[in-house]
């Protein structure tokens, strides 16, 4: 049942659920991921209501573009295994003018600065460093310690590609992009997470989750709801782990960051700035947060804190516009706002329903791979990015826009 109201958002009132608030007014909601919902909606530990997000699409084990506070418990499948997977965006001193006309120079410098895509089976995989970089070799005794007490308590997730992945991209929706702002302004951005550790720690937690479940004989109307609850034998270990998961991603986009930048210094020849606005943000992530008289854990699956005030990156797709954005602290949407432009159809249905023309025709303009291996990430994909961003007008304001000129995909 939906409630039409004067707000931004529809309310779905379910008998003995959960309220459910969507900012999903004029973008595609599909039933898949209005039932996902509904099932989230019936857990016990849900804190006032469920914020969902105009990019909402199914997902396996929650819905992306998903926000759900819980008291006293958190459901691991609803954060999922790209734990702190998110956006940095860095501005640059450079304008378009600085720019050569031909930029294949500055992709295959990006390309090689930055490991990405996936060799299966391999253990050269070229998504990996096969030797560790200084830099990574720095920046992970910051995070050595804590992963070790971790792994103490829970070795399979020692086994993992945790320093080999730190600085690196990965697949699918993740990114490396040039941009240009309004202003012509040119921006650095990329978008990543927490790569193979996460992973691990994100599968490892669910499945301790569902056993939990099964022997506590507790029914659920989704196995992948399964929860670890608060004073529970794995609550505070899965908590620490995604905290220090959310941290690493932090750290490999920061690095990604500095190698890519690096490579345009000396691809262009030119020593610019590149710290005038730099956003960093999760955006698969628990927090601990305050909101309508509770403390309690907030789930973000494909959502952005958007406090006031707080700076965001809302992505489109490749060929679309992405957007810096500043935070409004909607209380309703528990201080969020979407990731993205969020799917529209599967990458499965995207390869059989459109081809490399129809990729090269969506990319015009973009120096980016036109094949047949990343025709799941066509544009055509993905909502309508300006009726996503129109949809939640009450969460965010946008600072800047930016279109890609250079895209790297994994």
């Amino acid at each position: 049942m939906c409630n039409e109201n004067q707000e931004n958002y529809n309310t779905y009132q379910y008998t003995g659920k959960s309220p459910i608030k969507a900012w999903t007014k004029g973008v595609p909601f599909e039933e898949q991921a209005q039932q996902q919902l509904r099932n989230i909606a019936s857990m016990p530990m849900v804190h006032s209501h469920i914020a969902v997000m105009p990019d909402v699409h199914f997902g396996l084990g929650a819905t992306i573009g998903s926000v759900i506070p819980s008291v006293d418990a958190v459901i691991p499948a609803a954060v999922g295994v790209d734990i702190g997977c998110g956006m940095v965006a860095a501005k640059t001193s450079l304008k378009a003018k600085d720019l050569p006309d031909n930029l294949k120079g500055i992709r295959s410098a990006f390309e090689a600065a930055v490991p990405h895509g996936r060799t299966p089976r391999s253990r050269n995989d070229k998504g990996a460093w096969q030797e560790i970089p200084e830099l990574v070799a720095t920046e992970w005794l910051s995070l050595k310690a804590r992963f070790e007490r971790i792994c103490e308590k829970h070795p399979a997730i020692k086994q993992t590609n945790n320093i080999n992945h730190l600085g690196t991209m990965g697949t699918g929706n993740h990114f490396l992009e040039l941009c240009l702002d309004e202003y012509d302004s040119v921006w650095v951005m990329l978008h990543s997470g927490s790569r193979g550790v996460g992973n691990r720690i994100g599968n490892y937690f669910i499945a301790l989750a569902k056993k939990e479940m099964e022997r506590h004989q507790i029914n659920l109307p989704d196995k992948d709801l399964a929860y670890l609850k608060e004073g529970s034998e794995y609550f505070d270990d899965y908590v620490e782990a995604v905290e220090w998961a959310q941290d690493y991603a932090k750290k490999n986009r920061e690095i990604m960051m500095t190698n890519a930048i690096n490579a345009m210094r000396k691809v262009l020849g030119v020593n610019f700035s590149a710290a005038e606005m730099a956003v960093n943000c999760h955006h698969n992530y628990i927090s601990r947060e305050h909101h309508f008289g509770k403390d309690c854990y907030v789930t973000r699956k494909g959502a952005v804190r958007a406090q006031e005030g707080e700076m965001g990156i809302i992505p489109g797709s490749m060929g679309a516009r992405s957007f810096i954005v500043r935070g409004l602290g909607n209380p309703e949407s528990f201080n969020s706002c979407s990731h993205g432009a969020g799917r529209v159809m599967s990458r499965t249905k995207a390869k059989k329903v459109y081809n490399i023309a129809d990729q090269v025709e969506a990319t015009k303009g973009v120096e980016c791979r036109k094949d047949a291996a990343v025709i799941d990430e066509i544009p055509h994909a993905y909502k309508d990015i300006e009726k996503v961003m129109e949809a939640q007008k009450d969460l965010v304001e946008v600072v800047h826009t930016l279109k890609q000129i250079v895209c790297v995909k994994g």
